[in-house]
């Protein structure tokens, strides 16, 4: 098949035309409280053989391009991550990522082959494709509830770390391997590969970062390219020694995000570009896999019953049984459960049976296809709801108080961006009496698309936005501060004068 210049200009047209809509679909998302992915999927659906005519049946193709665009989004998840926020609860996210997983899997392949009475590779299939927890799911919709940080480092380091043994788990089965090797040589496996990825990944994070803190780049651009190129050098290393890749780049990606390398805030703005472009890609690809005339009544009822199963059993059960290693109010459970999102992973992860040629497996992505969408429909949009019903909400930040980073390199600062919400008590508050920790300053007011220069006594206003400059090494202690100034007004207790840590955080 040749692909000549005409063709190109062909691919060029469509293909920016649709990544520019669903980069404005962004804005309709998240104001609808919506994962991305529902619109991106229902784009590659009206581009498939029922819209547009578009014809997309390569299983194969389609497993190495979503293994591939996994490893991106995994990556800038890793970037991004501050480790800070994570390690107190890296504990919980490690054992949902892996007891959870295996709790997962076992009550969704009993339901599927008892209940639905699937056979019982399908069965297994549909529990492990569906354990997964999907991490541009599940922050595309949290970004807008204010939680601790307990709970948004659970999240996120489960969907960080859960993919790994289950895309070796679906690979096992989806090859005859189980078979071969028998559950025990099968269980060795999937725990050396995570062993010997993790192993990689450590290994080229801290190597790297130490190269790049010595490299002098003739270019500030140049330095996104070669950490990304770390990342997935970690990935290539641990896969070519039959590793887990995706253990491999985000664990690598989370080093070097937590290093203090230059152009930091250059290189996690390039690879969230990058992530969404993957996720895009990725989403649209699959819609086009889709066959809408395959799908029946019959499975959209066993989509709707296996979720069931996933959402209201399986899911609920793995938690409580990972948390033995992290107590936590059950309220906060509760939370994590109705907040483990089914993305784009699952949907992946049915491309490995398809490639294989698994029988049913077909069947198999249709009932996954119907039943992410439905769950995601279900569950996104209530969850700042069920944030608030199971009061889990970060009381001490209204929304209002939103914060961005972007380090100051040469000084190791970071300036923060706060907009003082329409319930923010900062209302009425001097400048001085934010009694920031001594280093850190207001530098700017921005108030009715004016800029002013605070003095110690300015006023500040609703709807103000404020840049603060502080060192990097102050910056949680400020961020603390300033957010009990918003919820208790100029006589919140300052840091100083607590006897313990925050107790939001």
């Amino acid at each position: 098949m040749t692909f000549d210049v005409h063709q190109l200009d062909t691919f060029l047209l469509v293909g920016s035309a649709v990544t520019f809509l669903a980069i404005l679909a962004v804005r309709i998302s998240v104001g609808a409280g919506l994962p991305s992915l529902l619109i991106y999927l229902l784009m590659g659906v009206a581009l498939g053989e029922s819209g547009l005519g578009i014809h997309f049946e390569d299983a194969e193709l389609a497993h190495s391009l979503g293994f591939a665009a996994l490893a991106v989004i995994l990556a800038e998840g890793g970037l991004t991550t501050s480790w800070r926020d994570a390690r107190s609860s890296m504990r919980l996210g490690l054992s949902l990522a892996t007891i959870g997983v295996a709790v997962s899997v076992s009550v969704v392949s009993l339901g599927a082959h008892y209940v639905l009475g699937l056979p019982w590779e399908l069965s297994v299939l549909l529990g492990a494709v569906t354990s997964p927890t999907d991490a541009a799911a599940v922050f595309s919709v949290l970004r807008v509830v204010p939680l601790p940080k307990r709970l948004v480092g659970s999240l996120e380091a489960e969907s960080g770390l859960n993919d790994a043994p289950t895309v070796v788990l679906v690979t096992l089965i989806s090859t005859g391997a189980v078979a071969d090797h028998g559950a025990f040589g099968a269980f060795g496996i999937v725990v050396y590969e995570l062993v010997a990825g993790v192993g990689f990944g450590l290994l080229v994070g801290f190597v790297g970062a130490w190269i790049m803190r010595r490299a002098a780049l003739p270019s500030s651009g140049l330095y996104p390219l070669a950490v990304l190129c770390l990342a997935f050098l970690a990935y290539g290393s641990a896969a070519a020694l039959h590793g887990s890749g995706f253990a491999a780049v985000y664990v690598a990606a989370l080093v070097l995000g937590n290093s203090e390398l230059p152009h930091r805030a250059a290189t996690r703005s390039f690879s969230e570009g990058v992530a969404w472009l993957a996720q895009i890609g990725l989403f649209v690809m699959l819609g086009l896999l889709l066959s809408p005339g395959r799908i029946t009544l019959s499975h959209v009822g066993m989509a709707i019953a296996a979720g069931m199963i996933l959402t209201f059993v399986a899911r609920p059960l793995s938690v409580l049984i990972s948390a033995v290693v992290q107590p936590m109010p059950i309220r906060e459970l509760a939370f994590i459960s109705w907040a483990g999102l089914r993305g784009a992973v699952p949907i992946v992860l049915t491309t490995i049976p398809l490639a294989e040629g698994v029988d049913g497996a077909e069947r198999l992505f249709d009932i996954v296809f119907v039943m992410v969408v439905v769950y995601t429909l279900l569950t996104g949009p209530t969850l700042p709801l069920a944030a608030k019903l199971l009061r889990v909400a970060r009381r001490s930040e209204p929304r209002g108080l939103e914060m961005e980073a972007a380090p100051l390199e040469r000084i190791a600062a970071d300036l923060l961006q706060v907009t003082i919400s329409p319930v923010s008590k900062m209302h009425g508050v001097e400048v001085g009496e934010l009694r920031l920790p001594k280093g850190s300053s207001v530098s700017m007011v921005i108030r009715d698309g004016a800029t002013l220069v605070p003095e110690r006594r300015t006023v500040l206003r609703h709807g103000d936005e404020l840049l603060v400059v502080t060192p990097r090494r102050l910056r949680e202690q400020t961020e603390i501060r300033l957010r009990r100034v918003s919820s208790g007004g100029r006589l919140a207790q300052w840091l100083g004068e607590d006897r313990g840590p925050d107790r939001t955080s």
